[in-house]
C-alpha cells in the first residue's frame, strides 16, 4: 500500500496524485555467497594476504637468524625376537609373538627412555656438568640469578633435559631402534646416542642377569627343603623294610629272587627228569637189543668192543677157508669172540643201569625243588600286602629324589646364567657427528612461512569477509534486496579496447529489461522515470550510471530529462533546478537546459532556500513528470544518497523504477542494506539494481 505520507492534498491539486505502477517480479533470491565469488574476497583484501605472509615470512627469518643450530646424531639397534639360547632352560625364554616381535620392539622404545637407560648415559657421559642440559645454561642461569636456585645435585633437570631432546623410534617393518639426540655441539649429540645405546645394552644384560641370579637364589633357597624330603623318603622306605623284614638286594626282596632262581631250577629238573624217563623207557622197551639205543651208538667203550668183534669176526672167516675148523688158531680165535661178545653184552647192561640210576637221581631232585618252590611260596604271599605299601613308598621316594635332582641341575644352570650376557640386542651403527645443522631448516621455515602466511591470510581474509561483508555477486545483491540485478557495468580503473562499447551495451540491456518489464497502462499521464541510488560512499559509480543509462537511451533515439539532485550542491549561488520546480516556483522547462554536444536535457539540484512541504512536493513532481510527458520519453534521476537527503522522496514516491548502485567487492552490504531500507522508509521498494564492476 502507498505510504499516506505520499497522498496529496485534493484542495491543492485538480487530481489525486497516485503510486507508480510496478514493473516487475521479482525473481526468486538465491545463495548470497558462490564459490567464484572467493577470488573477488581475495582480490579485494589481497593487501591484508600479502601483509600478514610478509610478517609471518619476516619473524621466520628472524626465528632461524637468532635461533641457536641444533645438530641430530643417530645410533641404531637391532633387537632379535629369538633371545641367545645358553642353556636349555633359559631364564628368559625365546618365544616370538604372531607379529613377529613387533610388539616386542615397541615396548623396547619405553625402555630405551626410561630413567635407568638414561641416567646410566648422564653418569657416563658426566652430562650433569653440561650448562646447556643442568639448567644452568641461556635463560635458565638468569633465572637462577633473579630468583634464587640449589647448586646441589642437578640430576633431575638433566634427566628432563635430555628426555626433551632424546627421541626413539622404530623404522617401519623392521626391528630396529633408532636413537636419535638433538643437540647444539654435533660431537656432544653423537656421544650422547652412543651412550644412550649402550646404557641399553648394560641395562639388559643387567636386567637379565639380575633375573638368573634371582631366580637361582630362590631355587637354592627350596634345596634344603627338597633334601630334607628325600631323606624321610628315604628313611620312610627303610624302616618299613625293617618292621616287616623285608630285604632287598638289587633293588627287589631277597625272596622273591630266591622264588624266581627256585622256579628255574625247578623248571630245569622237570626237563631232565622228562628226558630220562623217556630214556629209560626206550631202553626197557629194547628188551634183549640194548646196543640199538642211542646211547649205546654214542659210548666209546661199545664202539671199540664192536671194533674188536668185526676183527675177530673177519679173522675167523679167513681161518676157516685157510686152516679149517679144528685149526688151534680157528679154536683160539673163536674163544676171544666168545669172550669179547660177553664183554659187550656186560657193558650194555652197564649203560641200561647207569640210565635207570640217573633217572631216580633226577626225580628225587625234582621232587625237592618242588617242595621248596611250594614252601617259598607260602612265605611270598605272607609278604605280598606289605610289598603293596612298599611299592608306594619307593614310588614317593623316587618322585622327591626326581624334584630335588631338577632344583639341583636348575640352580647350576641359572647360577651359570648370572655370568653370561644373553642379551638379543646390538648396536649395528654407532652415531657420527652430523656435517649439517637440523634445526632451524631455513629454507623449509621460509617455504612453510609463506605458505602458512598466505592461508592465514586467506582465513583472516575470509573471517573479515565475514564480519564486514560486501557486494559479490549479481545473485547475492538480488538476494539483498529481493530485486533483479539489470547489468554489471565495467569499471574504469581499466582501459580495454572495447571498453565502451561494452558499457554501452549492458546499459541499452538495462533499459530493454526494464521496457520488457513494463506494466504501465496505456494512458498513463507521467513520463517514464528511472530513479538511481546509491550508498554515499558510490556517489562516483552512482552518477556514471545514472549518466550512461541516460546516454544510452538518447543514442537510441529517445528524448532523455536528466536530473542530478547533486549537481549544484554545496554551492554559494545555484542555478534554480529540481528543487525549485517541487516547490513550484519555476516551470520545468524554465530549469532544464542541454548538455554540450549532447541530446540530454540536464536539471540540476537547485536552491534550498525554502523548506517545502511534502504534499506539495509530491502534486508538484506529479505535474512536473506530466509536464514532460510531452517534451520527454524518459526521466533518469540521479538520486543520490537517499539516506542523507529527504528532499528525494516526492521523486522517489514518483518514479516508475527505482534502481541501486554497488560495486563488486567494495560495497559493503550494511550500506546496501541501509540504502534499501531508506527506499522503504520513503514507501517504496528497489525494483532492480546495476553493479559496477572496478576489476573489469
Amino acid at each position: 500500500m502507498q505510504s499516506p505520507l505520499l497522498m496529496v492534498p485534493q484542495q491543492n491539486a485538480p487530481e489525486a496524485v497516485v503510486p507508480a505502477p510496478a514493473y516487475y517480479a521479482h525473481a526468486p533470491a538465491h545463495a548470497t555467497v558462490e564459490l567464484g565469488d572467493l577470488g573477488r574476497i581475495l582480490l579485494r583484501r589481497r593487501f591484508l594476504i600479502l601483509a600478514i605472509t610478509a610478517l609471518l615470512t619476516v619473524l621466520t627469518l628472524v626465528y632461524s637468524v637468532l635461533t641457536p643450530a641444533l645438530y641430530s646424531s643417530t645410533a641404531q639397534i637391532i633387537i632379535d625376537p629369538q633371545d641367545l639360547q645358553v642353556v636349555t632352560n633359559d631364564v628368559n625364554p625365546s618365544r616370538i609373538s604372531p607379529d613377529g616381535g613387533i610388539t616386542q620392539v615397541e615396548s623396547q622404545v619405553a625402555v630405551a627412555q626410561s630413567n635407568g637407560v638414561l641416567l646410566r648415559a648422564i653418569k657416563a657421559t658426566n652430562l650433569t656438568e653440561n650448562p646447556d642440559f643442568n639448567g644452568q645454561g641461556g635463560l635458565g642461569r638468569w633465572l637462577g640469578m633473579l630468583f634464587g636456585s640449589d647448586d646441589g645435585d642437578r640430576t633431575a633437570e638433566t634427566l628432563d633435559s635430555l628426555r626433551r631432546r632424546l627421541a626413539v623410534k622404530r623404522d617401519d617393518k623392521v626391528l630396529v631402534l633408532n636413537i636419535i639426540i638433538t643437540a647444539k655441539s654435533a660431537d656432544l649429540a653423537a656421544e650422547l646416542a652412543n651412550a644412550i645405546a649402550q646404557a641399553y645394552l648394560d641395562d639388559q644384560a643387567q636386567a637379565r642377569s639380575k633375573a638368573a641370579a634371582d631366580a637361582s637364589d630362590a631355587i637354592s633357597a627350596r634345596l634344603e627343603d627338597q633334601r630334607k624330603r628325600v631323606e624321610q623318603a628315604a628313611n620312610a622306605v627303610e624302616t618299613y623294610k625293617a618292621e616287616h623284614n623285608m630285604v632287598m638286594a638289587a633293588g627287589n626282596l631277597v625272596s622273591d629272587q630266591e622264588l624266581t632262581d627256585l622256579n628255574t631250577q625247578l623248571t630245569a629238573a622237570q626237563t631232565r627228569t622228562a628226558q630220562l624217563k623217556a630214556q629209560v623207557d626206550q631202553l626197557r622197551r629194547q628188551g634183549g637189543a640194548p646196543d640199538a639205543t642211542s646211547e649205546a651208538m654214542r659210548s666209546p667203550v661199545i664202539a671199540s668192543l664192536r671194533a674188536q668183534e668185526a676183527t675177530l669176526v673177519d679173522q675167523i672167516s679167513q681161518f676157516g677157508t685157510a686152516l679149517g675148523p679144528r685149526h688151534p688158531s680157528m679154536i683160539s680165535a673163536q674163544q676171544q669172540l666168545s669172550d669179547l661178545r660177553k664183554l659187550i653184552s656186560r657193558e650194555l647192561g652197564r649203560l641200561v643201569t647207569a640210565a635207570e640210576t640217573d633217572y631216580e637221581r633226577a626225580l628225587a631232585n625234582q621232587k625237592e625243588l618242588e617242595a621248596k618252590v611250594a614252601s617259598l611260596k607260602g612265605k611270598s604271599l605272607d609278604t605280598d600286602q606289605a610289598s603293596v605299601r612298599l611299592r608306594e613308598l619307593q614310588r614317593d621316594l623316587e618322585a622327591v629324589r626326581t624334584v630335588y635332582a631338577n632344583y639341583l641341575q636348575r640352580a647350576q644352570e641359572t647360577r651359570e646364567q648370572t655370568n653370561v650376557n644373553s642379551t638379543n640386542a646390538r648396536i649395528i651403527s654407532q652415531a657420527m657427528p652430523a656435517l649439517k645443522k637440523s634445526w632451524p631448516p631455513k629454507g623449509l621455515l621460509v617455504f612453510g612461512a609463506i605458505f602458512g602466511g598466505l592461508a592465514l591470510g586467506i582465513g583472516m581474509a575470509l573471517i573479515a569477509e565475514y564480519l564486514s561483508p560486501t557486494v559479490l555477486s549479481a545473485n547475492q545483491m538480488q538476494s539483498a534486496i529481493d530485486a533483479p540485478v539489470l547489468g554489471v557495468l565495467p569499471g574504469r580503473g581499466r582501459r580495454r579496447s572495447g571498453a565502451a562499447q561494452k558499457t554501452d551495451a549492458v546499459a541499452g540491456l538495462a533499459l530493454q529489461r526494464i521496457a520488457a518489464g513494463t506494466r504501465r497502462p496505456p494512458d498513463w499521464p507521467l513520463v517514464p522515470s528511472i530513479l538511481v541510488a546509491s550508498p554515499p560512499e558510490d556517489k562516483a559509480p552512482r552518477s556514471r550510471v545514472a549518466w550512461q543509462l541516460a546516454n544510452a537511451a538518447a543514442a537510441r533515439g529517445r528524448r532523455v530529462l536528466f536530473i542530478d539532485i547533486n549537481a549544484g550542491k554545496g554551492q554559494k549561488d545555484p542555478q534554480p533546478g529540481v528543487l525549485d520546480v517541487l516547490r513550484g516556483e519555476y516551470p520545468l522547462e524554465a530549469v532544464s537546459r542541454y548538455a554540450p554536444g549532447s541530446s540530454v536535457a540536464l536539471v540540476g539540484r537547485g536552491r534550498p532556500t525554502a523548506v517545502f512541504q511534502e504534499a506539495q512536493a509530491l502534486y508538484f513532481a506529479h505535474r512536473m513528470l506530466a509536464q514532460a510527458n510531452h517534451s520527454f520519453e524518459l526521466v533518469v534521476v540521479d538520486g543520490g544518497a537517499l539516506a542523507d537527503d529527504l528532499n528525494v522522496l516526492p521523486l522517489v514516491a514518483m518514479a516508475d523504477e527505482i534502481l541501486l548502485v554497488a560495486r563488486l567487492n567494495a560495497t559493503p552490504m550494511r550500506d546496501v542494506a541501509s540504502t534499501s531500507e531508506a527506499v522503504s522508509v520513503m514507501g517504496r521498494l528497489p525494483t532492480g539494481a546495476m553493479l559496477v564492476d572496478e576489476a573489469a
